[in-house]
């Protein structure tokens, strides 16, 4: 037998509040002679039933985004990135920027190989090739909003292709 002192510590303060209720909850048929005792037992004003409150509402579909079809297509169909596509997307990016320090590598190479081309202009294209990684990053993801995340990704990859550091692959690391 429990006291209603062992009772607490299995409560916690506020338990009995509306507000923290999560959903509707069903009761079983009760039984007959329980209908029964309820019909004899005087009747008491109801109070209102507190409405279940969600705390992050997801959208449902039919409740997304209203986008005008005639401005963008796309739009409509745009979700936001789950977990995987947060994760490919860091994935990618950290691939951008380890090309970007192949391309900074191989040009401070390039310019140390006693090339008959001016140093500042393999500076200035170092500099340019090892941007290039980092923008086209930054810009597929902030032209490409409205776009499929399968789109977005096609993009990115053709950067990881196009933007390979070939001279750094050629030349090595330490070579």
């Amino acid at each position: 037998m429990s006291t209603p002192r062992d009772d607490d510590a299995l409560s916690w303060g506020g338990d009995d509040d509306p507000t923290l209720d999560v959903g509707e909850k069903h009761a079983a048929t009760p039984p007959a002679s329980a209908e029964r005792e309820e019909e004899a037992a005087p009747i008491e004003p109801l109070q209102p039933a507190a409405t279940p409150v969600t705390r992050h509402p997801e959208p449902s579909p039919s409740e997304s985004i209203a986008v005008d079809e005639s401005e963008d297509p796309d739009a409509a169909h745009a979700a936001p990135l789950g977990n995987v596509g947060l994760v490919g997307i860091g994935m990618v990016a950290a691939t951008f920027l380890l090309f970007a320090i192949g391309w900074l590598l191989a040009g401070l190479r390039l310019n140390g190989l006693g090339l008959p081309i001016p140093s500042v202009t393999v500076i200035a294209l170092t500099i340019g090739a090892a941007l290039a990684p980092l923008v086209w990053f930054v810009a597929v993801l902030a032209l490409t909003r409205s776009w499929r995340t399968w789109q977005r990704f096609l993009l990115l990859i053709v950067g990881i292709v196009l933007l390979v550091p070939w001279p750094f692959l050629s030349l090595g690391a330490f070579a």
